[in-house]
């Protein structure tokens, strides 16, 4: 696969800070891959998501998307075309007081033709599973669905790259569920690129690749079983794993040699049965 976000030597530094948010950041991310950043608050995960559709630029380094420099403001259209963006708060997102002409509202910045947004429209509420709702009032929904009509605006500009920056924070455990099941099955079904920043680990086990910062750097970067799997790294940030990775890492401290990559309940137990049978 291509490479569609490519970060080289990547430094920000915020106006009132006398330190780098970001310190020397090297990423590529492939076309059609779902990539998960995962960090404490401070970590920078934030600041590097702002700089996939140049809100943010570099303060040193480069940053490409699809080839564009963010640094080239003749490219900043494209650029932000090419990446859509998704926030942690779907109120600040939700312009419209119908949902339909919410999901409608950026094609129609765009000078989209009326017949195509209403393509768009609907081909973006099926792929969020919120069709059904179209002519609902987007105050009247939940925090999940709302943020899944946030995504459906940002499908119907037709983006490659889709960034949520921590899209369920706001959440209860059901929202958060309903928007990760939904940008995963955007990426799978769709080819569409997703980058998932989070502090939450579960939201990161079906991602093709997991990505952990700290302190403005990037401290591992493999598929989630194989990062999952360093539970000591893991732990000296304060993070943590899946339990079923922490109950295998438990048995093996008690003398078992189980794989910590075993990430989902059924690969844990057959783990477990294949080993108790040797």
């Amino acid at each position: 696969m291509s490479v569609i976000i490519q970060t080289e030597n990547l430094h920000h530094r915020y106006m009132d800070e006398e330190e780098d948010s970001l310190k020397g950041v090297d990423l590529s991310i492939e076309k059609g891959s779902f990539v998960a950043i995962l960090g404490h608050n401070g970590s920078g995960k934030s600041t590097l998501a702002k700089h996939f559709n140049g809100i943010l630029t570099p303060t040193e380094g480069k940053v490409w998307i699809n080839g564009m420099d963010t640094s080239d403001d003749e490219k900043l259209l494209a650029i932000r075309q090419t990446v859509g963006m998704v926030f942690q708060n779907p109120d600040n997102q939700i312009v419209a007081n119908v949902v339909e002409d919410d999901v409608a509202f950026a094609p129609e910045n765009l000078g989209v033709p009326s017949e195509e947004i209403r393509r768009r429209v609907d081909s973006a509420l099926k792929q969020v599973g919120m069709y059904e709702y179209r002519m609902h009032a987007p105050h009247l929904l939940s925090g999940g669905q709302k943020q899944r009509v946030a995504i459906a605006g940002v499908i119907a500009m037709e983006p490659e790259v889709i960034v949520l920056d921590e899209p369920t924070a706001m959440l209860d455990p059901k929202g958060r569920k309903e928007v990760v099941s939904t940008v995963s099955r955007l990426c799978r079904e769709k080819g569409i690129t997703v980058v998932l920043i989070t502090h939450h680990m579960n939201e990161c086990v079906d991602a093709d690749r997991l990505v952990v910062m700290s302190g403005g750097r990037i401290i591992a970067d493999d598929t989630p079983a194989k990062v999952f799997s360093q539970v000591a790294l893991m732990e000296s940030e304060g993070l943590t794993v899946p339990a079923t990775t922490q109950v295998l890492n438990t048995l093996n401290q008690q003398g078992y040699e189980f794989p910590l990559e075993a990430l989902t309940v059924e690969q844990c137990a057959a783990a477990i049965a294949a080993n108790l049978n040797a």
